[in-house]
């Protein structure tokens, strides 16, 4: 689209009138709001209150955003207020805060866990795999696994005998062969597990 001096003039009348970028660019077509507002800039005409091209242009009020009306929501029985309420530096009150619900007995680093409900119940003959397994494992560090070492890691990472497999993985996968197979079970297994 090129600018031709009929349409410059229908630019420059549309402006004058008030008429929005957005607007002019629709009634011209083939041509977009911000270059619209280009030309106008290089025509000079960005000042609309009839004063000389280039003087400054006095900001207009941004026109407030419209609210939508909501539907009230049906009161709820406000919770119990504590005796006292407590207050900020500022002598403001605080809003008061529901407490979640406690939860279960926390137990401190470096101590077992209790055992826990599996929906995949691992089958003998893994464990038993993983267990000659780890008989042989390199026992390594954090530190000295690389891509090519298993990464299952062995004990509590709390205490000082806490290590990983570091056997040779299975290619594509982060674990030895053995841990494989333990990680990952086929879907058809786990479905049959479920019922």
């Amino acid at each position: 689209m090129s600018w031709t001096d009929e349409r410059v003039e229908m630019l420059k009348k549309m402006w004058s009138e008030g008429q929005s970028a957005s607007q002019i660019a629709k009634e011209l077509g083939g041509v977009t709001r911000n270059a619209v507002i280009g030309k106008v800039h290089r025509l000079g005409l960005s000042n609309r209150t009839g004063g000389e091209p280039g003087a400054p242009v006095e900001p207009q009020p941004e026109p407030e955003p419209r609210v939508e009306a909501r539907p009230k929501a049906p009161p709820q029985p406000a919770p119990e207020a504590p005796a006292a309420e407590p207050a900020t530096e500022d002598g403001g009150e605080v809003e008061a805060r529901t407490m979640p619900a406690p939860r279960t007995k926390i137990i401190p680093a470096g101590q077992p866990l209790p055992p826990q409900p599996s929906a995949n119940e691992i089958s003998p003959e893994a464990l038993a795999k993983v267990s000659a397994i780890e008989k042989k494992a390199k026992k390594l560090t954090l530190m000295e696994l690389t891509e090519r070492t298993c990464k299952w890691p062995v004990g509590d990472p709390a205490t000082e005998d806490f290590w990983f497999c570091g056997l040779p993985v299975q290619q594509g996968k982060p674990y030895c062969e053995a841990h494989v197979g333990v990680a990952f079970q086929p879907m058809s297994s786990r479905r049959d597990r479920k019922r």
